[in-house]
């Protein structure tokens, strides 16, 4: 029911190397079956938390056993969560009006979350808002320079009083908060999100029967962390995103992640001889695994490359023929001639 490409597509602003803590909030107006307001907390991209307007209690996904903790993020979720819950709450009469909206069931999510970077240092807190899909609000916590800088405008005006209390409390209240209980789970989870697993690697060809052209994609699957640089070239150039599919980072049943990215060549473009070759790079802490695999397919038609394949093993074959023939016919020659000196010197 609930469509969240836009606001997951979100996370690729956070910096590759470092760690966030993110709150993806829903917040229904209707009937449904599902809970009226829930948030789930993720840690990079495991979920370490569930809460919801049901029972207003934080469901833990971690294994932890400090009592103490558990009810500081508890006390942390009542705060930050209510205020979150209050905040959708009230903008959901403006944002129905503003865009003109029946009665009906309509969905107002938010993400906002936190970073540390690879430096241990503290972030910048992110926040969007989309109501229907449609993103209505964006702008980051910047605590470099102690400032809330807009990347869309407020949904709701609000003057100068309002803006300072705004940013009092994500710097005193929310990014505090947030960059503490990141740093714990990090702690606590650390063997699953700072592993590191380097991804298999292939370069595909498939013939189009219908067009007589050809598909070649570059699949990169089985790695973690997400983040990485996946690029298809032709004669060293990066190609155009516009004529390739694909490039989302898709979860694998194992926590691995996968990605393709495919090119179609037509059969004209494959008689101009081109080569194409597809580079995979990781952008964590190390980024230095730079896989490259190279591949002419530029061929005079779309079956030649597998010709040419079994022309050269026939060629093998044929020599290996030709020299296991030779060295028989010099073994026969040599017990031949050693014959022939045994009997000269009986006859002496």
């Amino acid at each position: 029911m609930l469509k969240l490409a836009y606001l997951l597509s979100c996370l690729t602003v956070v910096n590759a190397g470092s760690h966030s803590l993110m709150a993806l909030a829903t917040y229904i107006v209707g009937q449904t079956p599902f809970p009226e307001f829930s948030v789930v907390l993720m840690l990079d991209d495991l979920q370490i938390l569930y809460y919801d307007s049901v029972t207003w209690k934080a469901v833990y996904r971690s294994h932890s056993t400090d009592s103490q903790f558990n009810n500081e993020v508890q006390s942390d979720a009542d705060v930050v969560f209510n205020a979150m819950y209050n905040s959708m709450k009230t903008r959901d009469f403006y944002v129905k009006k503003h865009l003109n909206h029946t009665d009906g069931v309509h969905v107002h999510q938010r993400l906002v979350g936190c970073e540390l970077l690879n430096d241990d240092k503290p972030g910048p807190l992110h926040f969007w808002d989309a109501f229907d899909e449609q993103c209505m609000e964006e702008f980051t916590y910047d605590p470099e320079i102690n400032d809330i800088q807009m990347k869309k405008p407020w949904m709701i005006p609000r003057d100068q009083v309002k803006q300072l209390h705004i940013k009092f409390l994500y710097e005193k209240v929310y990014h505090f908060i947030c960059i503490k209980v990141l740093q714990r789970y990090l702690n606590m989870e650390k063997n699953n999100v700072m592993r590191k697993v380097k991804p298999r690697v292939r370069l595909m060809k498939k013939t189009l029967t219908d067009s007589q052209g050809l598909q070649i994609s570059c699949l990169a699957t089985g790695f973690y962390p997400r983040h990485i640089n996946l690029t298809l070239f032709r004669d060293d150039q990066p190609v155009d995103d516009d004529q390739i599919t694909g490039g989302e980072i898709l979860p694998n049943g194992d926590r691995t992640y996968q990605m393709r990215k495919s090119l179609v060549i037509s059969a004209e473009e494959q008689r101009e001889r081109h080569k194409y070759n597809c580079t995979m790079k990781r952008l964590n802490l190390d980024n230095k695994l730079d896989i490259t695999f190279v591949s002419d397919v530029a061929e005079s038609d779309p079956g030649s490359f597998s010709l040419s394949v079994v022309i050269s093993v026939l060629v093998l074959m044929c020599v290996a023929v030709l020299f296991i023939t030779a060295l028989i016919k010099w073994r026969k020659k040599r017990r031949t001639a050693g014959k022939c000196s045994v009997q000269s010197v009986h006859y002496i």
